[in-house]
């Protein structure tokens, strides 16, 4: 129950001595997002900071993501201007490498890095060849909108089975003063839906219900009237959730290693959330659910490091940039497609075409509203 210094930490508090405790959802974006918080004082991705993703590892990453692009751009008909957004987009280490990559695709190429941290939005705007906004453009889009770990940073609601129904998770002052969990009666609705993403749930089971997430999925797929929508991330299904312990997909990250408890340290440690992929599908299924390592393989990962050890075995006695370069690109190869690391991840994807459901309207059949308690009041009644 530690008291965390700063500006988000007040900002906080200071909600909830104003109005009580915090719904999970809406303390979450508070600390991520919130004056202060991890993503609004800039995060901390790669190897100096708190995570790393996979365009962090290396090049390799871009330069498989622009073939896939290519692949893309040969379907639709290599049309022009062929758009490229990629939603999350930190400070650009995927956009830079997929620049320095050239794809075929480069010269009709709109790549548009989305990014809500103005902090990582200015250091985004270093890398050339790219625009940089804190907003999905408008659409109709032809081309593909990209999220690699992008869901997983999104708020999310936290429910728990008790003996007498669901009880929703809360951040409120605990006794020794500092945050803490506090557990109230879920609403109806909300222990409804609950009921039907996780049936067979037993008692402390916990699940997280994702509406940002399945919102922007439904957003982003308004705006595509041809192409693709691509989500990267590590993911799993809610009635896994509850059968597995919620610390395992409830993830903190602080100096490349796990932080403390959501609520610990604000302002200085990612929180995720695996992602409920049934959840995701409320809007649409999607068309094509791999892992990432399967994924690589499939836009020529394996290509690309064969030809980086072939390079590292005729240079390995030189010594010289390109000998170390293509060792690295090895290395690389091995860490994306980890299947106890990043190739476990999942990549789903959104095939649209202009009769797609969802596709370039922004009228989508998502019941966000009946499913989910959109406000972020608090309950009266403590669950027992």
């Amino acid at each position: 129950m530690t008291v965390s210094s700063g500006d988000v930490a007040e900002l906080v508090l200071g909600k909830i001595r104003q109005s009580g405790a915090l719904r999970f959802d809406a303390f979450l974006e508070l600390a991520l997002y919130g004056v202060g918080g991890f993503y609004a004082s800039g995060g901390r991705a790669g190897r100096r900071g708190d995570f790393l993703t996979s365009p962090e590892v290396g090049p390799l990453f871009g330069s498989v993501m622009a073939r896939a692009l290519d692949a893309e751009w040969d379907r639709l008909g290599r049309p022009e201007p062929f758009t490229v957004v990629e939603a999350g987009a930190g400070r650009g280490a995927l956009a830079r490498s997929v620049v320095a990559a050239r794809p075929d695709c480069l010269a009709s190429l709109p790549y548009v890095c989305v990014e809500r941290s103005a902090v990582l939005r200015r250091q985004a705007n270093e890398v050339g060849g790219i625009a940089v906004s804190g907003a999905l453009p408008p659409g109709p889009i032809t081309g593909v909108i990209l999220a690699n770990e992008l869901l997983d940073n999104l708020a999310f609601r936290l429910l728990e089975r008790r003996s007498g129904g669901w009880a929703e998770v809360f951040v409120g002052v605990g006794e020794g003063h500092g945050l803490d969990e506090v557990l109230l009666v879920a609403p109806p609705e909300t222990a409804a839906f609950a009921d039907h993403l996780a049936p067979d749930a037993g008692p402390g089971a916990r699940v997280p219900l994702q509406r940002e997430a399945t919102t922007w999925v439904a957003d982003a797929l308004a705006r595509l009237q041809r192409g693709r929508l691509v989500v990267v991330d590590y993911a799993d299904t809610t009635p896994s959730f509850a059968r597995r312990p919620w610390t395992e997909w409830v993830r903190t990250y602080r100096g490349h290693g796990r932080g403390s408890q959501p609520w610990d340290s604000l302002g200085s440690q990612d929180v995720t959330c695996e992602v409920a992929v049934d959840q995701l599908a409320l809007v649409r299924a999607p068309d094509h659910d791999r892992s990432q390592a399967e994924w690589l393989g499939e836009h020529g990962v394996h290509r690309l490091a064969d030809e980086a050890r072939a390079t590292w075995h005729e240079r390995a006695q030189v010594g010289d940039l390109a000998a170390l370069a293509a060792r690295s690109r090895v290395g690389e190869a091995e860490a994306l497609c980890d299947p106890a690391g990043l190739g476990a991840f999942r990549v789903l994807e959104w095939v649209v075409h202009p009769s797609s459901p969802c596709s370039g309207s922004r009228k989508v059949g998502f019941r966000a509203g009946s499913d989910y308690q959109k406000d972020g009041s608090r309950s009266e009644r403590r669950a027992r």
